[in-house]
């Protein structure tokens, strides 16, 4: 026994200095937690280095929660208050002040656009083979089961989008970071429950690292001319989820079936018009 002590001791040195190397970075809150008020189910601790695909690039394939806003684009960014309410244009400023949570478009089903997310899980779909991915994919569970093609064959933003939710999006890898340039959307959804605004002209870049096996970062660019005096940054982060799968979420715009049997509903949200 006394000769496996040296083997053991190198063992339990490996794993100490393997779980020192990927230990959540110390600007990260120790309370972090999926947005809205979620829980993640997890099969117990997943400790380890970023997982990679054949081809060398780090896996992103898995459930996640979290990874944007959902109250308030400001605090759940890692933002001071005011940071970024003093970048709207006066006409931004005024419509935001005559919007309330019970206007919003993502409460009556509608897709929740980018850089939003929801307190349920969402999966990143990669391949799995040494071949160069054409797409990636970002499948929600939330609200109507959407989804986020990404276009990662090299092909550049046609010059004419018609505008649309999720916009035009396309992807490189830049070392260990996904990199997700988007254009062409529209001005219908809003980024959080406050309601801060957007135009048509908004550009947003995505940079997406899987930190760990269990945590990925998120640091959003938003770029919008004609809403916001500047461009300005956000960081978000999620957290891998367990089971490994995605459930079954159904909601359709203005579907108010039973709504009314809801106790409260009438008195906050007004009856089915």
């Amino acid at each position: 026994m006394k000769h496996l002590a040296p083997v053991l001791g190198l063992i339990v040195a490996a794993q100490l200095a393997l779980s020192a190397q990927y230990e959540v970075p110390k600007d990260i809150p120790e309370n972090i937690r999926p947005p809205g008020g979620s829980t993640i189910k997890r099969t117990g601790p997943r400790t380890g280095p970023t997982p990679r695909l054949p081809d060398g690039t780090p896996d992103l394939n898995g459930v996640w929660v979290g990874g944007g806003p959902v109250n308030d684009l400001e605090q759940d960014g890692g933002l001071k208050p005011g940071e970024i309410d003093n970048l709207l244009l006066p006409w931004a400023k005024a419509l935001m002040a005559t919007r309330d949570v019970t206007q919003e478009p993502h409460n009556r089903c509608l897709p929740m656009g980018v850089p939003r997310t929801t307190p349920f899980p969402f999966r990143f779909v990669q391949n799995y083979t040494h071949q160069k991915p054409t797409h990636i994919f970002i499948l929600q569970e939330g609200n109507i089961h959407t989804y986020r093609q990404i276009f990662m064959d090299g092909r550049p933003h046609p010059p004419d989008l018609d505008p649309t939710w999720y916009g035009h999006s396309i992807g490189t890898w830049e070392k260990d970071t996904l990199v997700v340039d988007t254009v062409g959307y529209n001005d219908t959804f809003w980024f959080d429950r406050r309601g801060h605004p957007h135009t048509e002209q908004l550009h947003t870049v995505e940079r997406w690292t899987r930190l760990n096996m269990e945590l990925l970062e998120n640091r959003v660019t938003i770029d919008d001319p004609g809403a916001y005096t500047r461009p300005f940054t956000l960081r978000f982060f999620a957290l891998l989820s367990a089971p490994d799968d995605l459930q079954e979420y159904i909601c359709t715009e203005n579907n108010q079936y039973g709504i009314e049997s809801i106790p409260g509903w009438a008195e906050t949200y007004g009856r089915p018009q």
